[in-house]
C-alpha cells in the first residue's frame, strides 16, 4: 500500500474511532457534544481531534447522517423479498422500531429535540429521506399496479404542495396519496418516539409491538393498502 493509501487508512480508522466514542457520549450526555470531552476519553489533544472533525456541529453532522443511513439500510433491509404492499409497509415499520429501540440514543439525536444552535446543513438531506423514500416507493408501486382504489381528489394549497412532491418523488401518485404516505410517515415516527420515551400508558399498552403493528395497520389504511 502506498503511503498516502496508509494515511486515508489511519485517517479513516481515527475517525470511526472519534465517532464511536461521541456516540458513547450520546448515551450520557444526549446531543451535548464536547470534542474536548472526546479528545480526553482518547487520550488526545484537542488540536488533534480538530484536524478530523472542525467543530462540534461538523461532528454531529457526521453522526446524524451515519444514524439516518444505519436507519435506512436497516428499513431497506427489511423491505428486501417482501410480498404483498401491506406487509412490506409492516416490515419497514417495525424495523424502524426495532432500530430505535436497539439505538435509543441515536434516533433522540435524529428525532429527538432540536440540538440548540445546530443547523443541519444539505448533506444530511439525503440520509434523511430514505425511510419516507422507501415508503413512498410502496405506495407508488401499489397505486400504479391498480392496486389501491381512486379517492376523491384533495384541492386548496396543501394540495398544490402535495402536487409538486409526488411530480418529483411519487410519479403519477395523486396528491391525496402522497399526503397519506407522509402521514404514514410521520405517524411511525410518533409511535417510536412516544413508546421511546415513555409516553405510553403503562397497564394498558403492555403489548408495545402489537400496539404499535395496530397504528402501523391503521396508517397503510389510510393510504389504501390492504
Amino acid at each position: 500500500m502506498s503511503a498516502s493509501g496508509v494515511r486515508a487508512r489511519v485517517r479513516a480508522e481515527m475517525t470511526e474511532e472519534i465517532k464511536t466514542v461521541a456516540r458513547r457520549h450520546l448515551a450520557s450526555d444526549g446531543a451535548n457534544l464536547s470534542l474536548r470531552a472526546v479528545a480526553r476519553d482518547l487520550g488526545m489533544a484537542s488540536s488533534a481531534v480538530y484536524r478530523y472533525f472542525a467543530s462540534r456541529d461538523e461532528l454531529l453532522t457526521a453522526l446524524i447522517i451515519d444514524a439516518y443511513d444505519a436507519l435506512g439500510a436497516a428499513a431497506e433491509h427489511a423491505a428486501e423479498g417482501v410480498r404483498g404492499d401491506l406487509d412490506r409497509w409492516l416490515a419497514v415499520a417495525l424495523a424502524v422500531r426495532d432500530w430505535a429501540l436497539a439505538e435509543p440514543h441515536q434516533w433522540a439525536l435524529i428525532y429527538g429535540s432540536p440540538v440548540p444552535g445546530y443547523q443541519a446543513p444539505p448533506d444530511t438531506i439525503g440520509p434523511a429521506t430514505r425511510v419516507i423514500l422507501l415508503i413512498a416507493a410502496i405506495v407508488r408501486e401499489a397505486y400504479e399496479a391498480g392496486r389501491i382504489p381512486d379517492q376523491p381528489p384533495l384541492t386548496g394549497r396543501y394540495a398544490e404542495e402535495l402536487a409538486a412532491v409526488a411530480e418529483q418523488f411519487a410519479g403519477r401518485a395523486p396528491a391525496r396519496l402522497v399526503g397519506a404516505a407522509m402521514s404514514g410517515f410521520i405517524h411511525m415516527c410518533g409511535a417510536v418516539s412516544a413508546e421511546l420515551f415513555g409516553q405510553l400508558t403503562n397497564g394498558v399498552d403492555e403489548d408495545r409491538r402489537g400496539f404499535f403493528e395496530f397504528q402501523m395497520r391503521g396508517a397503510a389504511a389510510f393510504a389504501g393498502l390492504s
